[in-house]
């Protein structure tokens, strides 16, 4: 794995939530996502009642997260970004229990989860100031 795509994943990990991007009949959309890292893949839980996941299983899709609203003073800002394959998941006891609990509503209906793997083929990092650079300068 490259060290961009790396770093880009090991940031995700550091964060609960995020945003996934494809494209449903032609237009671009994105939805937010709660997501684990685990072995490099970046899996994902979506409301079922939205239906975003029928237009991101089977698709290329980006991911992306951030911590420009959650870093603390002093802390470099940055923001990440993965694309690669869209699959369903059907997760273990052991990753549904990472995920934490349920939301019990979403747009005012009952949340019902549904679970997508994500395979990085490439990542994206930007950082503010260069702290990522020189906090992360071990990595390969």
């Amino acid at each position: 794995m490259p060290s961009d795509e790396r770093l880009a994943v090991e940031l995700l990990a550091r964060t609960d939530y995020g945003r996934v991007a494809t494209s449903m009949r032609a237009l671009p959309f994105l939805a937010f996502a709660r997501h684990i890292v685990t072995d490099g893949r970046v899996l994902l839980r979506l409301p079922r009642s939205c239906g975003y996941h029928r237009a991101c299983a089977g698709s290329v899709v980006a991911y992306g997260a951030d911590n420009l609203s959650s870093a603390r003073p002093g802390e470099s800002l940055w923001s990440v970004q993965v694309v690669g394959e869209c699959a369903a998941h059907e997760p273990t006891a052991a990753e549904t229990e990472r995920f934490g609990p349920v939301p019990r509503l979403v747009d005012g209906e009952p949340y019902e989860p549904v679970y997508l793997s994500v395979e990085p083929q490439f990542g994206t990092v930007h950082s503010i100031d260069g702290g990522l650079e020189r906090h992360f300068e071990h990595v390969p």
